[in-house]
């Protein structure tokens, strides 16, 4: 397992994240696949987020990324949709028109935490911490 740190923050944060084209539809392939996907790549970099893995399927995408503590899945997903699809129509008349309402990403998304240390792990280390007070489910360690 391998640590980031920031000023102040030692971390490994990890999340799985999907989300679909509207309506479903089949419009990343080729050239706007590949747009799609370096659009993302550079969003990530802007914002010091890892992409461990990722793909981008014909209508949706996958991505394992890691990010500082500082930023939320709900707002890295709004901000890579967000800005992803904007410059992807302006790029691909053909997907202006598709899309006229401006939403080429479903309203929703995915996501589930990952990491190296299951509950089961980390709750073994909690139960096996010095005890001062009354035995609880919050304990007083030393």
């Amino acid at each position: 397992m391998e640590y980031r740190r920031g000023s102040h923050t030692v971390y490994n944060l990890e999340y799985h994240i999907v989300w679909i084209t509207k309506y479903r539809y089949k419009v990343l392939t080729g050239e706007v696949a590949l747009r799609a996907r370096e659009l993302i790549r550079q969003s990530c970099l802007a914002r010091e987020i890892t992409i461990v893995r990722g793909s981008v399927s014909k209508d949706h995408v996958h991505l394992l990324i890691s990010c500082p503590p500082g930023l939320s899945p709900a707002k890295i997903v709004q901000y890579l949709k967000g800005r992803s699809s904007r410059l992807l129509q302006e790029e691909f008349p053909h997907l202006a028109k598709r899309y006229w309402g401006q939403h080429l990403w479903g309203r929703g998304h995915f996501c589930a935490t990952v990491g190296a240390v299951t509950e089961e792990m980390i709750k073994e280390y909690v139960e096996n911490q010095q005890v001062y007070g009354p035995e609880d489910v919050f304990k007083i360690t030393e």
